[in-house]
């Protein structure tokens, strides 16, 4: 259901241009493994490109054929080698294994249901070389936030943009919260003061809750090595924004 709003890749990294904070998390935890790096989920590179700038081997996987397709232009454009590949997290073999493996930006909650999840954790199991993990990031989610999912179409003003050729972009969403499924679903409006909903996409993104994440990941062959609330690696406390986690093999 969500394929639509991945379609436009340049839209994509003018509404989240950018995760600075991020970055630097995960190009310091790529220096800290020192080897090859499998970015799941990958986008356009916004993460992998600066890896692979600081000289890492580095492989990304993405399902979205023209947010790949904008990543190679930026890795081109930039002048940096990187392996992209077309797949689907939730099940792959790329035949070899990484030092690092990570799955940023909420990549993880497109995959709703619990076997899905598994099934991915299990295949990026397979992927780890001795001594590497798997790190990834998703919020926690807010009950309050979640109760306030009730169809209404707002504006978020904290999300427009400005495009090249159209001018100040304003986004409004609609979302409701499916409580049985632990997913949101929405539908994105962009528009400007003379083009109204230009674009209109869904997006469905699931709740994976505090409590549920290490289960999960016993399940896929892993265990919880650390477990942050932010990017300064502030431990995990229940009103923290951010579920940072940090994994290794369960051996």
């Amino acid at each position: 259901m969500s394929e639509q709003f991945y379609s436009d890749a340049k839209l994509y990294d003018r509404l989240f241009p950018g995760g600075e904070q991020a970055v630097d998390f995960y190009r310091a935890e790529a220096d800290r493994q020192a080897g090859c790096v499998l970015e799941l989920g990958c986008g356009t590179g916004q993460k992998l490109i600066p890896i692979g700038l600081d000289g890492r081997p580095c492989t990304g996987l993405e399902l979205s054929p023209e947010m790949l397709a904008e990543a190679r232009r930026k890795a081109g454009e930039r002048g940096v080698e990187i392996e992209w590949v077309q797949g689907d997290m939730r099940e792959f073999d790329l035949g070899r294994t990484f030092d690092l493996v990570f799955i940023a930006a909420n990549s993880l909650l497109h995959l709703q249901e619990a076997e899905d999840l598994v099934g991915c954790f299990r295949s990026v199991r397979k992927h780890l070389a001795p001594g590497a993990r798997l790190i990834f990031d998703v919020f926690n989610p807010s009950v309050h936030m979640l109760a306030q999912a009730d169809g209404v179409r707002r504006r978020r003003d904290a999300l427009s943009y400005v495009d090249p050729d159209r001018g100040v972009v304003h986004v409004d969403v609609a979302e409701t919260y499916d409580a049985a499924a632990q997913v949101t679903r929405g539908r994105w409006y962009f528009s400007t003061d003379s083009e109204a909903d230009f674009v209109v996409a869904p997006l469905e993104i699931r709740s994976i809750f505090p409590r549920e994440l290490p289960l999960l990941l016993a399940l896929g062959g892993l265990r919880v090595v650390e477990r942050f609330g932010d990017w300064s690696r502030t431990p995990f406390a229940a009103d923290s924004a951010l579920q940072l986690y940090v994994c290794e093999p369960d051996c």
